[in-house]
């Protein structure tokens, strides 16, 4: 993950702030067979972050009254992108048209 803060010059305040997270990677159990233990571990990891996020936007959506942010880090570190008024939030997919990757594009979007 990398942040990226915006500051005011003129009088030193916060004015915006850059996250850029990459949660790609075989996370699907069928393509983590042949990883290495390290490897399994890191996909188990970003599945995990992946759920809890996905819990956290339900949350929000459904107009929950408790949002789940402290399931994971990454929803914590998020937390300002899903409560501001003034956040605006893009998901970048990489998706690819062959047929024989239509499984993983599914299971992307």
């Amino acid at each position: 993950m990398q942040s990226i803060l915006l500051w005011d010059r003129n009088n030193g305040k916060l004015k915006g702030k850059l996250f850029l997270v990459d949660l790609a990677g075989s996370e699907r159990g069928n393509d983590t067979k042949s990883h290495n233990r390290q490897r399994l571990t890191e996909s188990a990891e970003i599945n995990t972050s992946l759920l809890a996020l996905k819990e956290c936007i339900r949350a929000i959506d459904g107009k929950s009254q408790h949002v789940p942010y402290r399931q994971s880090k990454l929803n914590l570190i998020l937390k300002d992108c899903f409560v501001s008024r003034y956040a605006k939030t893009a998901m970048i997919a990489m998706l690819l048209p062959g047929s024989s990757s239509s499984d993983h594009t599914l299971n992307t979007l």
